[in-house]
């Protein structure tokens, strides 16, 4: 039986949601640079989780959290950028914002118990 990863399992959705948006600011508003930077960055976030579970150490694995949360931050500035830009329905930009946050929150939580040098 397959372990529960939560964080996983999240970033996963977020990438399917970000992806959806992609495509609506492509073919709604014909807005290809910021479509292309939030597909990188919030696909990136589950991506290097994936990694993550590879990791060769736990150095490694740290490393590959800490370029997730970065990831996550550089998406949660591109969703606030869309929201206020008025490209998408304020309701949908803050549904993915709350999604991006509650992932920021996992992942700095984890990193942060990384650091603990007795965890």
């Amino acid at each position: 039986m397959k372990k529960e990863n939560i964080v996983r399992d999240k970033s996963y959705q977020f990438s399917l949601r970000v992806i959806q948006l992609s495509r609506t600011l492509i073919k709604n508003e014909h807005e290809y640079v910021i479509s292309k930077q939030i597909l990188k960055s919030g696909t990136s976030i589950g991506a290097n989780i994936e990694e993550a579970i590879g990791a060769q150490s736990r150095r490694d694995f740290k490393a590959k959290l800490s370029i997730s949360y970065k990831e996550a931050r550089e998406t949660h500035y591109w969703l606030r950028l869309i929201r206020d830009s008025k490209l998408i329905k304020p309701e949908l930009a803050n549904s993915l914002i709350e999604n991006c946050d509650e992932l920021l929150k996992i992942l700095g939580s984890i990193i942060k118990t990384l650091k603990n040098p007795h965890s």
